[in-house]
């Protein structure tokens, strides 16, 4: 009991003594609010339709252009517009939502995905639907850091890994779940637009849990005199440009390209500015100090591998059974939901699993990502007459590792980070996430468009070699459509045998780790007698 609040009288040094003590940080809560819990549950709920729209809008696009008549040159910028933008918007949400107030800030983004998406399938004028698209990404792309610092700040240490296990999902469920989705409003209602409309009914929800649990709260201006306007300004076009040259570099050829040159130049010289202003500002949006911790430091640069790797769960096998075997989205679906369903069974029992003392967050970090090794290197027997059945072995694998990796990792960075840091670290980790998503589907792009002309140079020229032989000279389409069959079965061995040869690498950095202790559940205290 403090000196004011005793019943007997404090002696004259007291009050002195006490004001000469520096106020200690506030703990870690030790429960969880009704209100506050219902807010992130909607919270986490936007974050997952927010993810999923981003997935969706990918695996749709063959169906958009043929909707609406677009070039597939042209039809690209809609994805790669709205990806920028996601990741534009990733260091400054966080600096945004405390200064407007979370559920401010929060609902206005909501309502803005939610109006674009209602009105999205009506337009049919390119620009406008890639500009509506890129505003879009940069709306929908702020509700996902809201969920990391509302758990940091809020959940108490007995379910936070919990919390970050929901995070998780948006990794490891959205990405997979999506191919089901977009099959069922593709393939089964035959429509493009719930694509986009999907969003809405969620936003109604979403806008009732938050709205409800979240305090209405002033608007914190005086924010704005220390906001670092130099970060804005370098840090926006930045992000804006990288995106783009990652997501058009494959289609333009990369430093073939004047367009693509330019945006590595001009952002990279735009992102380092950024980081010396963040680096030196007395409020910066992110604190890359942080990076300075060894865990962070870790796990921060392995996210970005991860993501890469975690492209061979669904995104490898869907694209060699679309070419190999004329697979649409439904007929894939298998493929998403054997990794994507079990998600939200395995992230909460890993969390419950780092809660044993005698659980080495290191080791099942390391036996996820080998774990998801083994289902790549066995990934390279794929042939030619495999069919989603023929990949179940590898999806399962793929499930139980993904969450092992992410969850350990999470528990890992995040263990070394007070709550008041939660802001910081919710946009530098999300900047990654979106960064890793991105590099992961160039990487693939680039090795499936090299390894495809060797091969297909290579097999042209070997039946060139024997044709004269042959005593029958088979058709152009069907020696066509062979030699393409085959062409994609090697590819995809090549890029499972990349990204198993990645994970390994991601694998082997767990030693880099500093141990962290699993985290002490105190338990409740005793209610103390009353005297009379």
């Amino acid at each position: 009991m403090s000196p004011e609040k005793s019943s007997s009288a404090p002696t004259p040094s007291a009050p002195q003594a006490a004001s000469s003590q520096p106020p200690k940080p506030p703990g870690p809560p030790t429960s969880v609010p009704l209100k506050i819990g219902v807010a992130l549950f909607g919270i986490w709920l936007s974050a997952m339709m927010a993810g999923l729209n981003s997935r969706l809008s990918g695996l749709a696009l063959a169906d958009v252009r043929g909707a609406y008549g677009f070039g597939n040159d042209e039809a690209s910028w809609i994805n790669v517009c709205y990806s920028a933008g996601e990741l534009l918007v990733m260091p400054f949400a966080t600096w945004f939502a405390i200064t407007f107030t979370v559920r401010r800030f929060y609902l206005v983004m909501l309502w803005a995905t939610a109006v674009i998406a209602a009105i999205a399938p009506f337009v049919v004028n390119l620009p406008l639907l890639v500009a509506l698209r890129t505003l879009q990404g940069i709306t929908a792309g702020a509700l996902v850091p809201l969920l990391m610092m509302m758990a940091l700040r809020f959940l108490p240490t007995s379910i936070r890994l919990h919390g970050l296990a929901l995070y998780a999902l948006t990794a490891t469920f959205s990405p997979n779940i999506a191919i089901w989705i977009a099959g069922y409003w593709l393939d089964t209602l035959e429509s493009v637009n719930w694509v986009s409309w999907q969003f809405v009914p969620t936003a109604v929800i979403c806008t009732g849990l938050v709205g409800w649990g979240l305090p209405k709260e002033a608007v914190a201006w005086q924010r704005f005199g220390g906001i670092n306007w130099f970060g804005i300004a370098t840090g926006v076009p930045g992000l804006f440009l990288l995106g783009i040259a990652l997501g058009q570099g494959n289609r333009l050829d990369w430093f073939n390209s004047p367009m693509i040159n330019f945006s590595l130049v001009a952002g990279a010289m735009f992102l380092a500015a950024y980081i010396k202003s963040e680096w030196n500002h007395p409020a910066p949006f992110i604190r890359f100090q942080l990076m300075g911790r060894r865990n962070i430091q870790v796990a921060f640069t392995c996210f970005v591998l991860i993501l890469v790797v975690f492209s061979s769960g669904a995104s490898v096998p869907m694209s060699f059974l679309a070419s190999v075997q004329g697979y649409r989205a439904l007929q894939s679906a298998p493929l998403g939901l054997i990794i994507g369903v079990p998600q939200l069974l395995l992230g909460s029992l890993v969390a419950l699993l780092l809660y044993r003392k005698w659980v080495d967050a290191r080791a099942t970090f390391a036996i996820g990502m080998l774990v998801v090794a083994v289902a790549c290197f066995f990934g390279m027997r794929v042939d030619p007459t495999w069919t989603w059945h023929e990949f179940v072995l590898l999806q399962v694998m793929q499930a139980i590792g993904q969450p092992l990796t992410v969850v350990s990792m999470l528990f890992l960075s995040t263990s070394v980070v007070q709550p008041m840091e939660g802001p910081f670290i919710a946009g530098l980790v999300n900047t990654l996430r979106v960064l890793g998503t991105i590099v992961g589907a160039a990487l693939v792009g680039r090795i499936e468009l090299l390894r495809g002309h060797f091969h297909s140079s290579v097999i042209v020229d070997r039946y060139g070699a024997i044709a004269g032989t042959l005593p029958h000279e088979a058709p152009a389409a069907s020696l066509a459509r062979s030699v393409a069959v085959q062409v994609s079965a090697l590819t995809t061995s090549d890029i499972y045998a990349v990204l198993g040869s990645v994970a390994v690498v991601i694998a082997s950095a767990a030693v880099l780790f500093k141990r962290v202790p699993a985290p002490t559940i105190s338990a409740p205290p005793t209610p103390k007698a009353v005297s009379n």
